[in-house]
């Protein structure tokens, strides 16, 4: 694992307003160009990335192309398209 400084601003992957039981993925912008993301459940197991290979994932989850790992209902695909 890589050395995460102390003192990351992390940011909670929920709906607003959603307190209800986790765990949550939450995502930290760390020096230079690293992302750090871990798990509620699990604050010590820390994933670390880059920018340009987050921002990659984000637009390809907002894209759908991850959809596929999920058991999505009939209106559950990605944002402004059908599912």
């Amino acid at each position: 694992m890589a050395d995460v400084p102390a003192g990351l601003e992390w940011v909670r992957a929920t709906a607003e307003g959603d307190d209800g039981p986790g765990p949550w993925i939450e995502v930290a912008a760390g020096a230079g160009d690293l992302i750090h993301l871990r798990e509620t459940s699990d604050p010590d197991n820390i994933v670390t990335t880059t920018q340009v290979k987050w921002d990659a994932f984000v637009k390809g989850v907002m894209a759908g192309e991850f959809d596929h790992f999920a058991e999505l209902g009939e209106n559950d695909g990605p944002a402004g398209s059908p599912a």
